[in-house]
């Protein structure tokens, strides 16, 4: 028992360990080695290496304290100029006393936040500051031009080339002369930036009237007068005039008669006001080709003819349907009464083709009828054959205007009984020769009338008929 209090004794100790021999000497030394180095001190039994120890320990713990209140009075100061109490929280984590502080935290400075309130992530800058327009750079890599407030998006039509210019205004020329709206072709002509060549359309509407027929030259002459004013001045249009004079030697080859037919719209653009009045003083004299004078000389005539300026209305005829069908029934009987007496077949058709009017051929077809019936002898008959038969072949006359017109005179036939008494026998044979020239169907010829009255010898012959 002796030897194991022995060794337990006599053991090393484990680090971590308590014995009890220390517990005891701990409990008669309760200071610890700065008391003791203090009382060796005042005993006067201090070694070098114990003093200089005990100078370090106390340096380091001068420093200490310091450092600990120069920490405590920058606090204190930062909470004193934000206008919080000197006196925060104490169990609060050191610089976290407000959550938005945007001072500093490192106790250094004047505790003032950082740009005067302006720094910082997020913020847009300090309380009362006002941000003036910037004025945006076109070189900036983020420049974007349709951004800007002042931007002006405007269409920008070419100006048409003068070698495109005759391909685009054709178009529109010979769409007019179809359905003869000016409006519509102003309209287009806006549409166009012709620029410097703009005069040129009336050149060109006008020499594309030439090599038509009359009711497209009066339809320019309309035109002309439409746009003078909107879209073409009169210097424009005098420019177009004088190009064409100088040109009529070139337009002679398609268009023998263009001298003439150029007079006639130069008086009839002076009479509408087109052009200038002294547009033909400034040629006097001056005119060195033949047909440019024939031209000019052409308008003075047509000029001088109308009393006061008045419209030359009719230098062109009245074209078409635009005619009243009285005037066209009298240019009918005319064309008719030359062909009975020249017997000229082609200009028959030539100038029922100058009156513009398919829809109202009919009107000839019945006056050929009536004119058969009120003649006397078959010349009339045979001749009036002949040119329906002609009409016919080259289609001038369809069937729905033959048709027409001989059911017109087969409907008056009884009021044309009246003053031509053998009117149904003489219709009869002009029937039937029509029908064998071809120049009528027989159903036409089947539904032609006749006669419903019999006559008989006397009264005594017991209803016998008169062969």
């Amino acid at each position: 028992m002796a030897t194991e209090v022995d060794t337990w004794s006599t053991a090393p100790q484990a680090d971590g360990m308590f014995s009890f021999d220390d517990n005891i000497a701990e409990a008669n030394h309760p200071y610890g080695d700065d008391d003791v180095l203090i009382e060796a001190e005042v005993n006067g039994n201090w070694t070098p290496q114990e003093k200089a120890l005990h100078e370090a320990r106390l340096k380091a713990k001068a420093k200490r304290r310091l450092r600990k209140s120069s920490s405590r009075n920058s606090t204190s100061e930062s909470f004193s100029e934000s206008g919080d109490l000197a006196g925060g929280d104490p169990h609060s984590p050191k610089g976290k006393v407000t959550t938005n502080d945007r001072k500093s935290r490192t106790g250094k400075g004047r505790g003032l936040p950082k740009k005067g309130g302006a720094g910082g992530k997020g913020v847009w800058g300090a309380a009362g500051m006002v941000y003036e327009d910037e004025e945006p750079d076109a070189r900036d890599p983020n420049y974007d031009e349709s951004a800007q407030g002042d931007t002006v998006y405007a269409t920008v039509v070419p100006e048409v080339d003068e070698r495109e210019l005759e391909k685009m205004v054709n178009p529109i020329v010979q769409e007019y002369f179809e359905h003869g709206d000016t409006k519509e072709v102003q309209m287009l002509l806006k549409g166009l930036n012709l620029g410097p060549h703009k005069y040129e359309f009336s050149s060109l509407a006008v020499s594309l009237s030439l090599e038509g027929k009359a009711s497209h030259r009066e339809l320019t002459s309309r035109l002309l007068s439409d746009l003078s004013g909107k879209v073409l001045s009169q210097s424009d249009m005098a420019r177009a005039f004088d190009k064409m004079l100088k040109e009529l030697p070139d337009l002679i080859l398609d268009t023998p008669e263009a001298p003439q037919m150029l007079g006639q719209f130069i008086a009839r653009a002076i009479a509408d006001h087109v052009l200038p009045m002294s547009f033909l003083d400034c040629y006097k004299g001056k005119v060195d080709c033949e047909h440019a004078r024939v031209a000019l000389d052409r308008a003075a005539v047509l000029l001088t003819m109308k009393r006061e300026m008045v419209r030359l209305d009719n230098v062109w005829g009245v074209g078409g349907g635009l005619r009243p069908v009285k005037h066209l029934v009298k240019e009918m009987n005319l064309l008719l009464k030359e062909y009975l007496t020249s017997g000229d077949v082609s200009e028959a058709e030539h100038c029922l083709r100058d009156l513009e009017v398919p829809h109202f051929h009919h009107e000839l077809v019945y006056e050929v009828v009536v004119m058969v019936l009120e003649s006397k002898g078959d010349t009339a008959s045979h001749m009036m054959i002949k040119l329906l038969q002609s009409f016919w072949k080259t289609g001038l006359i369809t069937v729905d205007q033959m048709n027409r017109g001989f059911q017109r005179v087969y409907d008056e036939l009884p009021e044309i009984n009246l003053d031509v008494p053998h009117a149904h026998s003489i219709m009869e044979t002009f029937v039937d020769l029509c029908y064998q020239e071809s120049v009528i169907t027989k159903q036409l010829r089947d539904a032609c009338p006749s006669r419903g009255r019999k006559r008989f010898v006397s009264e005594g012959d017991g209803g016998v008929i008169k062969n």
